[in-house]
């Protein structure tokens, strides 16, 4: 249940920073955060990640449901042998729902978090897209210590 609570925080913030980011800002407005590296930019993406795939929506639909049926029956099936694989499963879920929720209500997916690293320019992403990322990153981080657990196993 803890898995589902974090995908619901997740959400909670996602949608609610992207509703203060529609009602306080016009599209394209910015506000300097730290000169040069963070900024809160009102814009909006009708593909993925990068603009790629724009105004595909009946794709993302179909892809972004059968990926929150693997994530429930992996949070079902497989959390409870590991914390880091629920966390990064219950984040991972609660970005994919957060951007679908736009989808399907706004036809775009709300973005405001601009950054800068080294003058480039980071395409601007949203909380949900912070979660996916940090999801992803930890499930990284548990597949290698699997891997690296299941060597010591097998060598004693």
């Amino acid at each position: 249940m803890f898995y589902y609570l974090i995908a619901l925080l997740v959400i909670a913030l996602d949608q609610l920073t992207k509703w203060m980011i529609v009602k306080k800002m016009e599209y394209g407005e910015s506000i300097e955060i730290i000169e040069n590296l963070l900024y809160i930019t009102s814009h909006r993406n009708r593909g993925a990640a990068w603009g790629i795939l724009q105004g595909q929506m009946w794709f993302f639909y179909i892809i972004t449901i059968a990926v929150i049926i693997g994530l429930v029956y992996y949070i079902q099936k497989m959390a409870k042998e590991s914390i880091l694989l629920g966390v990064a499963l219950g984040l991972m879920l609660g970005g994919a729902i957060g951007n679908f929720i736009d989808r399907v209500v706004r036809q775009e997916v709300v973005d405001f978090v601009h950054t800068y690293i080294f003058s480039y320019s980071f395409p601007v992403f949203n909380v949900a897209d912070a979660a996916l990322s940090i999801g992803v990153g930890l499930l990284v981080i548990h597949m290698f210590l699997e891997e690296k657990n299941a060597k010591e196993k097998d060598n004693g």
